[in-house]
């Protein structure tokens, strides 16, 4: 390499390093306390058409239109989260109360029955170690009941946390209030904005804001398809198994699945042990294999749906949507993709120059634009 070919590298090797420093200092600390009017923002963004509609059709000012919508949209989203946060409280707190009694009825007698032969076959063997074996039993027996017990609280006071928790109460007032104030000036922050920008700068931005829109939309839709997927999967597992009310079941257990980390094993592991516990070995054995068949489908299909949808290569995006979730949580899960999807765009339309054109392609994936 020429000394000038060195310099260009080293400059744009120092480029790309500060604007992903940048990028994860924003993301990581910035973000997180701008997200109620992030999210306001976003919302606002989504209602402007149908305000407008609304405004035209019934003839009233834009911003009792705005108003009323607003209203309406956090009304539907407020009584949605309230019928499913009762519900999953429900269950959870039914579960917690469900393992001191499991313990008494399922793991206590078993060990007792063990303890018992393991003192027989030491009585015929060494008297002397009976002692022992006694003091052993008491201490873990204790043990086990302390980790119950702490167990139990534990998860009653996350409950309870969970639901009066001061701090996210405040964070949606501040989202609902900043919505309407959005809303009813959406076009005159917006106008007030490009009228900041600049030249190519202008470009770049209305350019990225039009991709991004877009292959939001598109990863919508494609994790749409995959909980479908999960769905029908889950409906014919839990069907074959016998499990009551399957289709309600795998509809919720398809929801959860969405969730980074956590997803389907965050319900089927927990069930599968508590069933096991219940002495219902077969039907937990059935419950791990329909939970494996999903694992499996789910990390073949993921990567192809929405690496093909945002036009980047199946490794990269599992790759991306890996490293994403572990930086960012649910953010980057979606954030970390679409951010290489937009390097690509800007990169093939020569907005930027960072690899050869459409090197983050997949063979046969096509391309989104």
């Amino acid at each position: 390499m020429s000394t000038e070919k060195k310099k260009k590298f080293i400059i744009d090797t120092a480029y790309l390093a500060l604007v992903l420093a940048l990028g994860y200092v924003s993301l990581q600390f910035v973000l997180p306390l701008l997200m109620p009017f992030v999210l306001a923002f976003l919302i606002a963004y989504m209602l402007r058409r149908p305000i407008r509609f609304f405004s035209r059709v019934f003839h009233v000012p834009k911003g009792l239109a705005a108003v009323l919508l607003v209203v309406l949209t956090y009304g539907a989203i407020g009584l949605l989260l309230a019928l499913a946060g009762i519900r999953i409280t429900a269950t959870i707190a039914s579960l917690v109360q469900q393992i001191p009694s499991i313990y008494n009825n399922y793991i206590l007698p078993d060990l007792t029955d063990l303890f018992t032969w393991l003192e027989d076959l030491l009585a015929r063997l060494d008297p002397s170690l009976m002692s022992a074996l006694e003091e052993l039993q008491t201490q873990l027996l204790n043990m086990l009941w302390q980790l119950v017990s702490s167990l139990s609280g534990l998860l009653m006071g996350g409950v309870s946390f969970a639901t009066s928790l001061a701090g996210f109460l405040i964070r949606v007032l501040l989202m609902v209030i900043s919505t309407f104030f959005i809303a009813i000036d959406y076009e005159k922050i917006v106008k007030f904005v490009l009228g900041c920008l600049r030249g190519h700068t202008r470009d770049v931005i209305l350019q990225i804001k039009s991709y991004v829109v877009g292959t939001l939309f598109v990863c919508i839709r494609s994790y749409a398809l995959i909980m479908f997927i999960t769905f029908v999967e889950l409906s014919i597992g839990l069907s074959v198994i016998r499990v009551e009310r399957a289709m309600l079941v795998a509809l919720l257990i398809a929801i959860f699945d969405i969730l980074p980390v956590l997803g389907t094993g965050g319900i089927m592991i927990p069930w599968a042990i508590l069933t096991a516990l219940g002495g219902n070995v077969p039907r937990a054995l059935a419950l791990l294999v329909v939970y494996v068949i999903i694992t499996i489908i789910r990390n073949i299909i993921e990567p192809r749906i929405v690496g093909k949808q945002i036009g980047l290569h199946p490794v990269l995006t599992l790759m991306s949507m890996f490293v994403g979730t572990h930086l960012f949580g649910v953010v980057g899960l979606f954030g970390l993709p679409i951010l290489l999807s937009l390097l690509r765009y800007l990169n093939d339309n020569g907005t930027i120059s960072l690899f050869p054109a459409s090197a983050l392609d997949g063979p046969g994936l096509g391309r989104t634009s």
